[in-house]
């Protein structure tokens, strides 16, 4: 469900922990296979933790063996893609495209015919079960 867009740092600060805060917010990523749905089954849809925007459905969910919740494709127009030349690599980063939060990166390499694999950082996700 979507919740209202903080206005500052202040806010967003307040609405989120602080591990949630540096993934989201200051591009962070979480220890791999330390997040709530790596190996979460059920059904619904994954929503961005800081603004209630829907993302991902679990059909599109995959078990990757990385580490974070894996999936071969987006909702349409859930997210926006950036290059990310950070440590010393060039990848895809991922951010909501509600509230520009950082979710994590898309490769490739999916086994899918989507041939996409979005690693997402758990910590950044709510699933909304149906």
């Amino acid at each position: 469900m979507k919740r209202p867009m903080p206005q500052s740092d202040e806010e967003w600060r307040g609405m989120l922990t602080p591990e949630q805060y540096q993934v989201l917010r200051e591009k962070g990523t979480e220890a791999p296979f330390t997040g709530e749905y790596v190996h979460e089954k059920a059904d619904g849809t994954y929503e961005c933790k800081a603004c209630g925007n829907p993302l991902f459905s679990s059909d599109a969910k995959f078990e990757s063996g990385t580490g974070w919740p894996s999936f071969d494709q987006a909702l349409p127009g859930a997210i926006e893609q950036h290059v990310d030349n950070s440590h010393g690599m060039r990848r895809t980063e991922i951010t909501c495209a509600r509230c520009g939060s950082h979710l994590g990166h898309v490769f490739d390499d999916g086994p899918t015919a989507t041939g996409k694999r979005y690693c997402i950082n758990s910590v950044c996700l709510d699933l909304e079960e149906s």
